[in-house]
This record gives structure tokens, C-alpha cells and sequence, in this order.
């Protein structure tokens, strides 16, 4: 069997990063919507969606928040890591099509508690940012 290990917190620097690109299509967001129950039908409904600020459907803002977490799980810290908190802020919506880049960057290593901090930004193909945060981890052992 492989042995798949992430960083543990003496491999870690501040500054270092990771991210993770794919574009967004309407199987994932009814994918999406299969597994979490969330049918809201700005997603998957055109004809409401059409009478939405947006005009269109958008993908779910947990779905482009997911990209984090596969950069996180991934890369860095990678395999083993645990996801402790996010705190984010949706700033554009994403819609079919779009192509989102998930980056994360080591802002902070509280190596005591092998806890860490890092910058989380998504960005769209035009380089819109489209949510921007903060998450917290546990890094793996």
C-alpha cells in the first residue's frame, strides 16, 4: 500500500502555497445539489434564475469553498491534514463554465499546537476574485 503523507508543521514555511484549478460545469452543481439537498433554484433552475440579479444560475458557493478544502487535503499540508475552520466571504458569483483557481498560502505556523493559518482566495479565469478567507488546520502527524 502507498504511503501517502502531507507536511507536518516542521516541513511548513509561511509563504509557502498550493492551489488547485477546475472549471465549474453544470453536472457538478446538480451533483452538487444531489449530495448536500441543496436544490436552491438559483442553481438549477434557468427559468427562475433568469429573474435573479445574476441573470443566470451560479454554482453553489460551498462547491468553489470545496476547492479549498481539496488543496488543503492534497497538497498543503496535504494528506492527513484536518480542516479546523474557514472563515470566507463570497465576493462574485461563479457561473457555468467559469474557471476557478483555489490557492492557499501558510500565513501563520503556531507549532506548539500544530495549527495552521492560511490566506484562501478562488479566482476566476479573468482573475475576479470570487471568495477569500481564512482557514485553519491541524497539520498532519
Amino acid at each position: 500500500m502507498e504511503d501517502i503523507r502531507g507536511f507536518t508543521i516542521d516541513q511548513l514555511e509561511v509563504g509557502q502555497e498550493a492551489s488547485f484549478t477546475k472549471t465549474v460545469t453544470e453536472a457538478d452543481c446538480y451533483n452538487y445539489a444531489g449530495v448536500t439537498g441543496d436544490f436552491n433554484p438559483a442553481h438549477i433552475n434557468e427559468e427562475y434564475a433568469k429573474n435573479t440579479m445574476f441573470k443566470t444560475r451560479i454554482a453553489h458557493g460551498m462547491l468553489t469553498a470545496g476547492f479549498i478544502s481539496a488543496v488543503l487535503g492534497t497538497k498543503l499540508p496535504g494528506p492527513g491534514t484536518i480542516y479546523l475552520g474557514q472563515d470566507m466571504k463570497f465576493t462574485k458569483p461563479v457561473q457555468f463554465g467559469d474557471t476557478i483557481t483555489a490557492k492557499v498560502t501558510i500565513d501563520e505556523l503556531i507549532v506548539e499546537k500544530n495549527r495552521v493559518i492560511l490566506k484562501t482566495v478562488c479566482t476566476n479565469q479573468n482573475g475576479d476574485i470570487v471568495l477569500d478567507g481564512k482557514a485553519t488546520v491541524l497539520a498532519p502527524k
